[in-house]
């Protein structure tokens, strides 16, 4: 089975997130919910959907499937997955590792996986073991509103959802004490500070100052994130799990996380670092290594889909990351919506959605 094409197919559409005239704007700052679809298509009739990480980069990653990939897969064979990507890797990796062109590489291969289970009559999780789970759990992923009043209200409101799991994008200690107030004590807090702290002093003084609240783990405590060995001897000072893992780009930074220590929670980002393929291998070897994996998720196309199926079929029940905004026009509709506190995981071939281009 020969690839025949490959498009993309750049998804734009207006959000709410709930901020108030004095919150910040969301911790990127974004104006409407951009997702780059990318679909690849074979000479025997089935088609696969991916995703390449996007938001406001949705533009330059589609350069780089449109100009680079893409051509670069016309005849290659479906079949041989890792083959084909190892081929693709190597002979871009000149552009770097990291960014625009792996994300592009991480559409292919999600994309792939979906045409492999379509071609077998079966959903992805069916591939990768086996569902452990007819829906998964779900975290409410709070975009950053710097102010305790906006966040208080939106922990309410996504209580009210159903979700008993919740993560912010706040430092302000003020902001994450609202929250706390907002949730029921049960209710475990996720703190992704986005890189925001230049010392490990002032890293550990964050971790030590929010110790006493019921803290699920401190995401990326320190700036860059790449400084592995930083984060290491801040996880091993710090009174909290530590997590880490979204900007990572290749199967090696997760090696050298888990040689070092570095993090309780590990957080490969599937449309970032490679797709499902590189995705079930640092799952292995996080499991090796001991350390809990909870991909980064904070998407609405292939790549929230393929690691909803990843999820579901994992031994353990981890919570699947869900950006808390509405959109306007989802790529799935409200297929994907959480319905108290859970995603419903599809039963039909491959990703089983087909996403509305509009």
């Amino acid at each position: 089975m020969k690839i025949t094409r490959v498009t993309t197919h750049h998804h734009r559409t207006d959000f709410t997130y709930g901020a108030s005239a004095g919150g910040v704007g969301g911790n990127l700052h974004l104006k409407a919910m951009d997702t780059l679809l990318v679909r690849v298509e074979t000479d025997a009739g089935i088609h696969g959907w991916g995703e390449g990480f996007g938001f406001t980069l949705v533009d330059t990653t589609k350069d780089a499937i449109d100009r680079l990939i893409g051509p670069a897969c016309i005849g290659q064979d479906v079949r041989d997955i890792a083959g084909l990507m190892r081929m693709l890797a190597r002979r871009f990796h000149n552009f770097g590792r990291n960014g625009p062109v792996t994300f592009g590489l991480s559409a292919i291969d999600i994309a792939l996986w979906d045409i492999r289970a379509k071609a077998v009559g079966k959903p992805l999780h069916a591939l990768l073991g086996g569902a452990a789970r007819d829906s998964v759990p779900a975290y409410a992923s709070l975009l950053r509103y710097g102010a305790p009043d906006d966040v208080a209200r939106n922990v309410t409101d996504a209580l009210s959802r159903g979700y008993r799991h919740i993560k912010l994008h706040e430092f302000d200690l003020r902001c994450i004490r609202a929250a706390q107030d907002a949730a029921p004590a049960e209710v475990p807090l996720m703190l992704d500070i986005n890189c925001v702290w230049d010392t490990e002093a002032e890293a550990v003084q964050f971790c030590e100052d929010v110790a006493g609240l019921n803290i699920g783990w401190v995401e990326e405590p320190i700036w860059p994130p790449e400084d592995i060995p930083a984060i290491a001897r801040i996880r091993a000072a710090a009174p909290v799990p530590i997590s880490a893992g979204e900007c990572n780009g290749t199967v090696e930074d997760f090696c050298r996380m888990f040689e070092t220590r570095a993090v309780d929670v590990a957080q490969p980002s599937i449309t970032k670092i490679g797709g499902m393929s590189a995705l079930l291998e640092i799952a292995e070897l996080a499991r090796e290594a001991g350390v809990r994996l909870v991909p980064h998720c904070p998407y609405f196309g292939p790549g929230l889909l393929a690691t909803l199926h990843f999820l579901a079929a994992t031994e353990e029940a981890e919570p699947i990351e869900i950006y808390f905004a509405d959109l306007k026009r989802a790529p799935y509709g409200e297929a994907l919506v959480p319905k108290g506190g859970a995603i419903a995981v599809p039963t039909a071939p491959g990703l089983g959605l087909e996403p509305d281009l509009g």
